[in-house]
């Protein structure tokens, strides 16, 4: 799996979020600890996910 950060992630560490992607799972990790398990989602549930997150940010 390739792994990619968020882009609201900051660039002095802190509070990061990994994700990879594949066909119909997506994978999500603590950059921070990646020894750690993660979740797997559907594309569906992780669509909703970042959608919520950006309506609280807005």
């Amino acid at each position: 799996m390739t792994w990619f950060k968020s882009s609201y992630s900051g660039a002095e560490g802190g509070d990061c979020v990994e994700v990879a992607t594949c066909r119909c799972i997506v994978h999500v990790r603590d950059s921070k600890d990646t020894a750690r398990p993660g979740l797997a989602v559907g594309p569906d549930a992780w669509a909703m996910f970042v959608g919520y997150a950006v309506d609280q940010t807005s």
